[in-house]
């Protein structure tokens, strides 16, 4: 099952990085999107892209923790493009910290965007795609959400839930001709730091990482779509999270001392 030719999707967080990325990539591929997003300037230019690509495109705002706004998303797909054949669970903020130092507050604000936000879309999207015979859809969760590293405690735990929901509906909906993918990349430049919560020292050191990756969005969006029309579940498309999520899955004790080592000896820097 390969993706439509004049594919619909409606894109959570399109208005930068990753989602921004998917959305001139449909584009590209002859495809139409709605850019659901609260960041109305940032949408804005994912249009421009958009329609530079010669495809159709439109904004809607949507806040993510809503259940109404993204339910709304739906009507929005059907009057701007007849329908909708992609969901693309992207909108996401980071946390980090150690468990007992983040504030409640900051651990309700990422479950919240990062854990409800996906399933108020998979709750909206996936009974339309059931009864229609077809649908994708594609949750971003995070290599977070499969390696677990210290001090990332709440952006770990809600890109885990990410992954496990996605598990659930792939095997919920196997033979209905919905297909679910679940795409866990490392680091690649976007903007989710400049509006994270947590110890500066540690955006810091995501921001380097961000800029020394060899695969960026646009890398991710093509290999994501690919992955999505093709059926398969786990898109994992950096080679040093393929590389760890293989040994933790052969070793996973061993893995989980292999980090604790490393954290202890991670350098101090800033304040």
């Amino acid at each position: 099952m390969s993706l439509p030719e004049h594919l619909r999707a409606v894109i959570t967080g399109g208005a930068s990085g990753l989602g921004r990325a998917l959305a001139v990539e449909v584009a590209a591929r002859g495809g139409r999107v709605l850019v659901a997003d609260l960041d109305e300037a940032g949408s804005e230019e994912t249009l421009r892209l958009v329609r530079e690509a010669g495809a159709h495109g439109s904004f809607t705002r949507c806040d993510v923790r809503d259940p109404q706004q993204v339910a709304s998303l739906l009507d929005a797909a059907d009057e701007r493009m007849g329908g909708v054949d992609l969901i693309a669970n992207n909108a996401g903020v980071a946390v980090s910290g150690k468990v007992g130092e983040i504030g409640l507050d900051d651990w309700r604000w990422i479950v919240d965007i990062n854990q409800w936000g996906v399933i108020y879309g998979c709750h909206t999207f996936v009974p339309r795609f059931v009864a229609q015979g077809r649908g994708y859809v594609l949750n971003v969760a995070s290599a977070a959400g499969l390696l677990s590293a210290p001090q990332m405690a709440p952006y770990n735990v809600t890109k885990a839930a990410v992954v496990a929901l996605s598990e659930t509906l792939h095997a919920e909906l196997a033979g209905t001709g919905v297909k679910v993918s679940v795409l866990c990349p490392t680091f690649f430049k976007t903007n989710i730091m400049n509006a994270a919560r947590g110890p500066a020292e540690h955006g810091g050191l995501a921001n380097k990482l961000m800029e020394r990756s060899r695969v960026q969005a646009p890398d991710v969006a093509r290999e994501a779509l690919d992955a999505v029309g093709a059926g398969r579940l786990y898109v994992v498309p950096m080679t040093d999270g393929r590389m760890m999520w293989r040994v933790k899955r052969a070793l996973p004790e061993a893995y989980v001392r292999l980090v604790a080592w490393a954290d202890k000896r991670r350098p101090v820097t800033g304040a």
